[in-house]
């Protein structure tokens, strides 16, 4: 290739440099967080649950006082209901209050319930007003590590075992519904995490069968590419029929579901009216479902016959481009390894990431406030629970507890939490998009070599996957840093833009009032996404250029950008449609293998019917094989586009092949006689078009 230099020098210094703040960034994270605060309940004194190697190992629920209390509105503004709460080595079974268990043989069970150190030398009126001992007890069942009523539904009246009213402990009785008003409250901080750990559960019984569509999925990519090589004409047509009949069976399989469904009680409602529910099977047993998905498919299958039919002798031109790709391909084929590389390395990167963001937001200190019922004055102040008892707040109100509400900090370190935070983010998105502008100009590269290569194959390079690696790190480091840096920039302002601090800011009352800022906001969200998306076109153009040239990011952009519009003609009637039959292709096998778990992870597989495991949520296991094998599938896929966009800027560029040779025996072309012949056809073809509507 041509010859280079190191390029964008400070740009990989500044890399250098904000790699080193990010190491940092995560060991004062890990020193001062702590992810069992995540894992494991929190008791009213701040102590965990269930945590090994503590005096609650054994004490793996939390269990609360009153959750009548739960209904207050502080769950919803402290995160913690205003009552006490201890861990209990199991949630209580039966039916028991303070005075009955008082002085009879269920005090020794009932003590189980009561804070830890408990001794039964006060009064009952003294134990009840210091809160030493919940008033009563209520059957409950454990659910995320936290004790709630055991409320069920009995021929349309909710009971609790089989009472539908409870003594409250203070002689008077209580109606079940104030019960489940409280556990609502209470769950509903929990009800995502309820969903997360079902949908853990069925990870944990499939994840076998899950990693057996991934490897199909990889075996039908690998083949299909391996077939693209030596039959690349007859692949593509095939490809094509395929996903026409795939997009057919799915057509007919929802109308087949739609009229099976005529008649079915509850069939009939609307989407509307029936609203989100966290078991997606519920919306399956309704007809306008199954319409939505057939029309969905049936406008996807129109869109790509119409496509199909208008580009015809242009898909003809791209088979042709496909296979001289192909040809590339064969003399490089270690380059279909190379994306396992890049996602070892994205890996790693969100590896990291996650983990410092869980120690970051773990890493606030425990702070403790008042609860009362609401007569106290001071309600809601941060307190000690070691001096409490002996405080002014505690003789003011004699009812006020103090105990655990949340993991904050006032210090300064906790102050920069948040910008911590934004840190961490950015320099994923740096980092992430570095490792993709690496594999980018690796495959460039390597496949830049093949086209100028004056002898096919002899005058390649022994290695030219590794040759192109080592030139991107040794010389074009900073480059690729500087794109990366761009785009990184681009996506933190995104993601600040989409925040649920900046959605909550909006619905303000004020804000709400204020249909312009919201306009604007919109706005731009849509100018952001439209730049980042000009961006990733811009970035991918320019690494090319670097792998060919070396020259540095900004020359390589503009050069690229410019090129790309002298031949914008080309651009569309080739590149684009390899693009679109690559779409195709993807399509093709995430169909096939969605179409294929389906059917096993819902039993319709007579010979599998009973392999297929139980789950909460089939379509869990269903949609991470279907984007494991899409992500598959466009690893593969993207090896080839990369080969079509590098040998596409090799034959534009006008100031070498094309301008300096002849294609004479003194001057011959770089390119192959076939490229030759499939690129000139193309665009004179266009010009003629050109020519004609003019």
């Amino acid at each position: 290739l041509f010859p280079r230099g190191c390029t964008d020098v400070i740009c990989c210094v500044f890399l250098l440099l904000a790699i080193v703040g990010y190491v940092a960034v995560g060991i004062i994270a890990w020193t001062h967080g702590d992810p069992r605060k995540v894992i494991y309940p929190t008791d009213s004194r701040g102590e965990f649950c269930g945590q090994k190697g503590t005096k609650n190992a054994n004490k793996p629920y939390l269990f609360y006082f009153n959750i009548v209390k739960c209904a207050s509105p502080l769950v919803l503004l402290e995160f913690q209901c205003p009552t006490p709460q201890i861990c209990v080595e199991k949630c209580p079974d039966r039916y028991l209050t303070y005075l009955n268990a008082h002085r009879s043989q269920d005090f020794e069970y009932y003590k189980q319930f009561c804070v830890p150190g408990f001794q039964s030398n006060k009064g009952v009126a003294e134990v009840l007003r210091d809160g030493d001992c919940p008033a009563v007890l209520i059957p409950s069942k454990p659910l995320a590590r936290r004790c709630f009523p055991a409320i069920h539904a009995h021929k349309g009246v909710l009971m609790v075992g089989n009472e539908t009213t409870y003594e409250d402990g203070h002689g008077s009785r209580k109606n079940i519904t104030e019960l489940v008003e409280g556990a609502k409250k209470a769950n509903g901080v929990l009800e995502a995490r309820q969903l997360a750990m079902r949908i853990f559960e069925d990870y944990t019984v499939s994840w076998y069968w899950i990693v057996i569509g991934l490897v199909i999925a990889m075996v039908m990519s690998l083949l299909f590419i391996v077939l693209l090589r030596f039959l690349a004409g007859i692949m593509v047509w095939v490809m094509i029929i395929m996903v026409i009949l795939v997009l057919g069976y799915g057509i007919f399989h929802c109308y087949m579901e739609y009229m099976r469904l005529r008649g079915e009680a509850g069939s009939d409602i609307s989407l509307v009216d029936l609203g989100f529910q966290t078991d997606l099977r519920v919306y399956l047993h309704l007809r306008q479902t199954w319409m939505a998905f057939m029309i969905i498919l049936s406008i996807l299958e129109a869109v790509i016959i119409l496509l199909l039919i208008f580009l015809r002798k242009r898909i003809l031109i791209a088979i042709a481009l496909i296979k001289e790709a192909s040809r590339a391909v064969g003399y490089v084929m270690c380059s279909l390894l190379y994306p396992l590389v890049t996602f070892l390395l994205l890996c790693l990167c969100i590896a990291y990431w996650a983990s410092t963001a869980v120690f970051l937001s773990t890493s606030n200190e425990a702070v403790y406030k008042i609860f009362d019922d609401g007569t106290c004055q001071f309600a809601g102040n941060t307190c000690n629970p070691e001096t409490f008892a002996a405080s002014n707040e505690s003789r003011l109100c004699p009812g006020a507890h103090c105990q655990f509400a949340f993991y904050g900090g006032e210090s300064g370190y906790h102050r920069a939490l948040l910008g911590l935070q934004i840190f961490n983010a950015f320099m994923f998105f740096w980092l992430a998009n570095f490792v993709l502008a690496l594999g980018q100009v690796t495959l460039a590269g390597a496949f830049a070599s093949y086209y100028w290569a004056l002898h096919k194959p002899d005058d390649l390079p022994a290695f030219p996957l590794f040759s192109a690696f080592g030139r991107a790190l040794r010389y074009h480091t900073g480059s690729l840093a500087f794109g990366a840096l761009i785009l990184a920039i681009v996506q933190i302002i995104r993601v600040i833009l989409e925040s649920p601090i900046t959605s909550a800011s909006l619905s303000s009352p004020l804000a709400a009032e204020n249909r312009f800022a919201k306009f604007l906001m919109t706005c731009l969200k849509c100018c952001f996404w439209c730049l980042e998306k000009f961006i990733r076109f811009l970035n991918r153009n320019a690494y090319i250029m670097i792998a060919i040239y070396g020259t540095n990011f900004c020359t390589s952009a503009r050069n690229a950008f410019f090129l790309l519009m002298r031949n914008i003609i080309r651009v569309a009637v080739l590149d684009k449609v390899t693009d679109f039959l690559f779409l195709l292709g993807k399509l093709l096998i995430v169909g096939s293998v969605g179409i294929l778990a389906f059917f096993f992870f819902t039993h319709r597989i007579r010979i599998v019917q009973d392999t297929a495991p139980p789950l909460n949520y089939y379509w869990v296991p269903i949609l991470t094989v279907i984007i494991g094998s899409y992500l598959i599938a466009h690893g593969f896929f993207s090896v080839y586009g990369m080969c079509v966009d590098t040998l596409f800027l090799c034959f534009c560029d006008p100031g070498e092949d094309l301008e300096r040779n002849d294609g004479s025996q003194e001057r011959p072309y770089f390119m192959s006689p076939e490229l030759r012949d499939i690129l000139l056809k193309g665009s004179a073809e266009e010009g003629k078009r050109a020519e004609v509507e003019e």
